[in-house]
């Protein structure tokens, strides 16, 4: 998957300086880099008995949906507070100056359900950990997340040990 990183515009000192980001911008445009990183995510979880791809907000809706499609599994997002319309789930993470909260809609997992996670970027694993948990809580069962690309240097897996976890490209 090293190719997929020629895809990627490397955008210095943003959101402010210090900062390298990754723009997947780039990769989203190329209908060949787009089609590798869905065939990448489904394949590594092709078989596993999938039946749900949860996407966590925002960029993960982009992914998650054709995930899901090429496995065969519905799909569900996993929301920042107060944008999901029916009764939710909610989980509180830490960030490095604060917290946060993701949230689900309480039907949105069945107990036992073979749920992946998936996101564009696995950083320093907080929204990952948070989101499993939720799936957790309304009885699912994680069967992996997968990521685009995974920042090695910021040990986000780590906050996942034990779990499936899965990138295509590492920085």
């Amino acid at each position: 998957m090293d190719h997929l990183k020629s895809l990627i515009r490397e955008v210095p000192d943003f959101p402010k300086p210090g900062i390298n980001f990754f723009d997947i911008t780039t990769l989203l445009k190329d209908a060949g880099g787009l089609k590798a990183v869905i065939d990448g995510l489904a394949g590594h979880y092709a078989g596993k008995g999938i039946q749900t791809v949860a996407g966590i907000e925002a960029r993960g809706f982009i992914f998650a949906p054709a995930v899901a499609h090429v496995l065969g599994a519905g799909f569900v997002p996993i929301r920042k507070p107060k944008k999901l319309p029916a009764e939710t789930e909610r989980v509180e993470y830490a960030l490095e100056y604060g917290t946060d909260v993701v949230e689900i809609h309480r039907d949105a997992v069945e107990p036992g359900q073979k749920v992946l996670i998936v996101d564009d970027v696995l950083a320093t694993g907080g929204t990952a950990s948070a989101a499993a948990r939720l799936v957790e809580k309304l009885g699912g069962k994680v069967a992996g997340l997968g990521f685009v690309i995974e920042l090695d240097f910021l040990h986000g897996s780590d906050k996942l040990a034990g779990r499936d976890v899965y990138s295509l490209i590492h920085y």
